[in-house]
């Protein structure tokens, strides 16, 4: 059933947008709610802290109040920048568990005179250390926006969630102490699964939000280097102290990046992200070096021996930095005083594939690949050649040789292609011209080819006595002569592709002038039916109206002279007839509808000027607008014939089915024309051209002075 939509009413949008710019302006509830409850959770924290118990306040217990106290603000902030998200409630509850972990230790600590109270206490501390593991999972494959998007991450986080109670109950079980294996345990199972699920969602996330993928990744790989680094020290220096502190510490990086990932000036940090992994593999590369080495193969350093295992892991430290730029530099040097250049041989295979994206000419290019290898290789001679219809031409030499070429037969160029890199031996049997005219050159070449054919050649010769090629330099020409073989392939698909374009342009020029042609034809062929019509069939049907009112006037008066009126009349209407007949034959002879081709051209020879004979044996019957435009065609060529060929000229007529196409030749034996002076170019001509053309047919004229005149067509046949 069809539809319509109606516009909607001025007062209806304009409700409709107020709507939305309330809905904007007004956070949602569960945004309001996060601020009272980061104040209440705060402040629970900082109470823990300063608590008097029995055991003094230490740096452990205010770090870790601080840290909830951190992770509230940047809750806050969030809620702020990104109401409409649950990704403060999330790190809201995060802190709410680390509060209950922090204060029910601090009340553990406390004087309580009930056990009731003592074991709330520690019910509050379990839970909150147990289920520290589930909010970080809950919180990794909730990133960006705190949403869990698919039913496999709502399980995950579920299972989480269920696991860290079962170890909440167990930690309750071993009251007073608090054994953190199995929060250990769970806890790195978690991370196993918040980082594939993280990962997995971040390589599949826009751009736009790549953001507040990287801030938080960088700000957990800093605070695991500097935890990780922290213990490494502590086990091989027994420094610095107290390493669960610092720990804890380092991760107020999270929560700072989840704040700079949500707000609305984070950018991407990919180059950022990218060296901090790096680093931090670094680190734990040379951390888990020396652990090995010294703990595990070695003893325990003892006091004086710590001091300087700390400065050896410094110096380790620093060279591991320094190595990228330094070795860069290094290698430059090294090669420049081995080589003689700054680069090594095989560094033209890196660097010719970065100058196929410059867009240089192909002569460019191969000019500065020949120069390169000249002074790589340490070269007398290097030659780039090319294969052009079947001959190799020297496209580039350094130094300049000038221009030479070699002739190739099919067998010939099979077997270069075929060949690898050869020497002078190979070459003198094959390709001699490359040759130098010493008795035993030191000279390479190697063909260039694509996908089996013989695309070039690269043809390099050291000066005599110089190091012979290794199999090091083989390999790099046969890479390299690899490389230039698809870059000429691309070169002669893209010259093939542009020839294809130019033709497809000529052939769209040709057919926009060949409709204007054909609308102008139509026009002129409408103005000369009609002036046909006026200066032929309507001056005798007006003539006879005449002659009809004199009868008329006469019958009565004069019977006989009306008589004679009459009988005139019957032959100026035949004359009429017959006029008529003839502006229908111009149109489109009957005869041709009726009997075809043959003996329709038969019968236009019979009144050609010149004296024509028909040939059309076999011929049958073809559409309509195949037979109209050959027999067109041909009286066009007849009557061009009529006004050129000359008296005592003959024409024949040939047809004849060939191949899926009807072809027909116009042939006169008069005078004939020079093709130069572009005579077949003459509005006949091209008349003919756009006939045949229409249906994908050809003209061709073929002409000499005092040799006559050939006009050949040729109309493809549908299947």
């Amino acid at each position: 059933m069809a539809t319509s939509l109606e516009p909607i009413e001025p007062l209806r949008i304009a409700g409709i947008r107020e709507h939305v710019r309330e809905h904007r302006a007004r956070p949602p509830v569960r945004a309001l709610l996060v601020v009272p409850f980061a104040v209440i959770v705060g402040a629970a924290a900082l109470w823990s802290a300063v608590v008097d118990t029995r055991a003094p306040v230490g740096p452990g217990r205010v770090l870790c109040a601080s840290l909830v106290v951190v992770w509230c603000a940047a809750a806050v902030l969030v809620a702020t920048q990104r109401p409409g998200e649950p990704l403060p409630v999330v790190m809201m509850l995060g802190a709410a568990v680390g509060a209950f972990a922090v204060g029910g230790s601090a009340l553990l600590g406390h004087d309580l005179s009930g056990s009731t109270a003592r074991d709330l206490a520690a019910l509050a501390r379990a839970a909150g250390v147990a289920f520290l593991p589930a909010c970080a999972l809950h919180l990794a494959l909730g990133l960006p926006d705190g949403r869990l998007v698919t039913t496999g991450r709502r399980v995950l986080v579920a299972v989480g969630y269920v696991a860290s109670a079962g170890v909440a109950v167990a930690l309750y079980g071993d009251r007073p102490s608090l054994p953190l294996v199995s929060v250990v345990v769970l806890g790195a199972l978690d991370a196993v699964v918040a980082l594939g699920g993280f990962v997995a969602r971040g390589q599949r996330a826009p751009l736009a939000v790549r953001a507040r993928f990287q801030w938080p990744a960088w700000g957990a790989t800093v605070a695991l280097a500097i935890g990780a680094t922290v213990a490494v020290l502590n086990a091989l220096v027994d420094w610095p102290q107290p390493i669960g502190a610092i720990a804890v510490g380092a991760t107020v990086l999270v929560p700072i990046a989840l704040v700079l990932g949500a707000s609305g000036l984070g950018v991407r940090i990919d180059r950022l992200l990218v060296q901090t992994i790096t680093l931090a593999g670094l680190v734990g590369l040379v951390g888990a070096s020396y652990l090995l080495i010294v703990l595990g193969l070695g003893r325990t350093p003892d006091r004086g021996e710590r001091t300087l295992l700390g400065l050896s892991m410094l110096a380790a430290a620093v060279a591991a930095l320094l190595w990228v730029p330094a070795r860069q530099r290094l290698s430059e040097w090294a090669t420049r005083r081995v080589y003689g250049e700054r680069h090594a041989p095989d560094e033209i295979l890196r660097t010719f594939g970065s100058r196929l994206t410059r867009a240089l000419p192909l002569d460019e290019l191969l000019l500065q690949l020949a120069e390169s290898l000249k002074k790589t290789m340490a070269l007398e001679v290097a030659e780039v050649w090319t294969r052009t219809a079947g001959r190799l031409e020297r496209a580039v030499s350094v130094p300049d040789r000038g221009p030479a070429s070699i002739t190739l037969g099919s067998e010939e160029e099979t077997v270069v292609a075929r060949a690898g890199v050869s020497g002078p031996a190979w070459a003198r049997v094959w390709l001699p011209a490359v040759v130098p005219a010493e008795s035993d050159p030191i000279l390479r070449v190697a063909p260039v080819t694509n996908s089996g054919e013989l695309l070039g050649l690269l043809v390099v010769r050291r000066p005599a006595g110089a190091v012979p090629f290794d199999e090091d330099d083989d390999q790099a020409l046969t890479e390299l002569a690899r490389q230039v073989g698809l870059a000429l392939h691309n070169v002669k698909l893209d010259s093939a592709l542009q020839e294809s374009l130019d033709e497809v342009r000529r052939q769209a020029d040709e057919l926009r002038a060949s409709r204007a042609r054909i609308v102008e034809a139509t026009d002129a062929e409408r103005r000369r039916i009609e002036r046909d019509l006026h200066d032929g069939a309507q001056q005798h049907l007006v003539a006879l109206a005449v002659s009809v009112r004199l009868a008329r006037q006469l019958a009565d008066a004069d019977p006989d002279q009306a008589k004679g009126i009459l009988d005139q009349l019957g032959v100026d209407l035949q004359e009429a007839v017959q006029e008529l007949r003839n502006l229908a034959h111009g149109i489109y002879p009957p005869l041709l509808m009726d009997r075809g081709l043959g003996e329709a051209l038969a019968a236009a020879a019979g009144r050609a000027a010149l004296p024509t004979v028909v040939e059309a044996d076999g011929i049958g019957r073809y559409p309509q607008p195949v037979e109209a435009a050959v027999y067109f065609c041909v009286l066009e060529a007849l009557q061009n014939a009529g006004k050129h060929a000359g008296a005592g000229a003959q024409v024949t007529i040939t047809l004849h089915e060939e191949e899926g196409a009807l072809l027909f030749e116009v042939v006169d034996d008069g005078a004939g024309f020079d093709l130069g002076t572009g005579a077949h170019h003459g509005h006949g001509f091209v008349n003919m051209s756009d006939r045949v053309g229409a249906f994908g047919g050809s003209i061709s004229v073929d002409a000499a002075p005092g040799r006559g005149t050939r006009v050949s067509g040729r109309l493809p046949l549908a299947g």
